[in-house]
């Protein structure tokens, strides 16, 4: 009877030891300004914000910088998937011309480091997987989701096309529920899910009841995932992040369009039940903040030529710098940041005077110096016109241009 009790006890010590596998869900609706998100009672945004955080956050890049990229769906799209801007991933619009799979997204990065791991998308555009992800492709890692589903939009006879674009909201209920379904049953490692039907308000309506009212929807479709999360989380050892975000805001005027670089075209919003939420959380974090989270989350390394390109930094956890900067003058370059280091972290700053990376070359890399994080700025000397700096510290690697190429 004792060695029986000895044995229960192992087992439910063993079990408890057992670490928690983690699993991620990032989900885009479409257009909504952050005043529109905070005005609204969206009660499942607030209650995943209060189990993590809610916090104003940007598209479009730097404005006047070499960063600075469209408000438009398919690059805000992209500068979440990719966690670069513009000026690398090159998705500029809707029409997605000549995307530059170099820059790796998410979903590659996942499978590259974890082959195992199940990835799945669930959009109202069926362009987000075929073009943006790029499934199939030899170019962009010739990936093969586990688990996809879209294209509704092009099934006219189930789901026929009005004025009203009653059949995107049709649609994105149908891509609510079978992302529900999967995520309830299959339990995907990582998964995308992306609403339409507000922006589609957004540009008919502008702000109006009809917009708020779709905004509404959107967060009850949210609760169906949220929902299949806890309960998942209850019946199994793991551990859910969800990210909940936006790909621009709208115009000041009427809400009726975007695509520039006013306060409200820039300013979105994530909503998060992350926990241990860092200083970059509430200092207007990037939609390019996204990735490296997701990829923390899931205790994925990324890449070091990855890592080296990244706009963004996590937004959980430890990390040593924000806000990475640097200026040219004559040929003294001056980087600068925000110390966001717990500790005292050395940095390893590296300089490369090419852009090759963009072909899918390598770049040779010199380093310049190390400093500590504390000391907030390092100077060094260049007759380059054209650097890409690399600050690497104990947490993260974050890297800033100097100049365009």
């Amino acid at each position: 009877m004792k060695r029986f009790y000895l044995l229960i006890l192992f087992a439910t010590q063993l079990a408890v030891a057992q670490p928690k596998t983690p699993k991620a869900v990032f989900i885009i609706i479409d257009g909504v300004p952050a005043d529109v998100v905070e005005k609204l009672e969206l009660p499942v945004i607030r209650e995943i914000s209060q189990a993590g955080g809610y916090t104003r956050a940007h598209q479009g890049g730097d404005k006047e910088n070499v960063t600075q990229t469209p408000t438009i769906s398919a690059p805000g799209y992209y500068n979440v998937l990719t966690g670069v801007w513009g000026y690398k991933h090159n998705v500029w619009d809707n029409d997605i011309v000549a995307p530059n799979y170099n820059y790796w997204n998410i979903f590659r990065v996942a499978r590259y480091t974890k082959p195992t791991l199940k990835i799945a998308v669930f959009s109202t555009w069926e362009d987000n997987r075929t073009k943006l992800i790029g499934e199939g492709l030899s170019a962009a890692g010739s990936l093969v989701m586990d688990y996809k589903f879209d294209g509704l939009e092009k099934d006219t006879v189930t789901y026929p096309h009005d004025k009203e674009a009653t059949h995107i909201k049709k649609i994105d209920e149908a891509v609510t529920d079978e992302a529900t379904r999967v995520i309830r049953e299959q339990g995907p490692d990582l998964s995308w899910v992306y609403l339409e039907f507000t922006d589609d308000m957004g540009h008919r309506y502008g702000d109006s009841p009809q917009f708020y009212d779709a905004v509404v929807a959107a967060d009850h479709q949210i609760g169906k995932i949220w929902a299949a999360i806890k309960e998942r989380e209850k019946t199994t050892n793991e551990d859910w992040c969800i990210i909940i975000t936006t790909d621009h805001g709208r115009t000041a005027d009427n809400g009726k369009h975007h695509g520039g670089q006013s306060d409200r075209e820039r300013t979105t919003w994530i909503a998060t039940n992350a926990k241990n939420l860092n200083a970059a959380f509430n200092n207007n974090p990037g939609a390019v903040d996204i990735l490296p989270t997701l990829c923390r989350h899931l205790a994925i390394v990324v890449p070091d030529n990855v890592a080296q390109e990244l706009d963004g930094v996590p937004f959980s956890g430890d990390i040593d710098i924000s806000n990475l900067q640097a200026v040219k003058q004559g040929n003294k370059v001056l980087v600068s940041w925000k110390n966001r280091s717990l500790h005292k972290s050395q940095l390893e700053v590296l300089v490369s005077t090419t852009n090759h990376f963009k072909d899918g070359i390598a770049d040779e890399y010199k380093r310049a110096g190390k400093v500590n994080a504390g000391v907030e700025k390092f100077e060094f000397t260049s007759k380059a016109q054209f650097l890409k700096v690399v600050v690497k510290g104990k947490h993260q690697t974050a890297s800033v241009w100097v100049g365009k190429k």
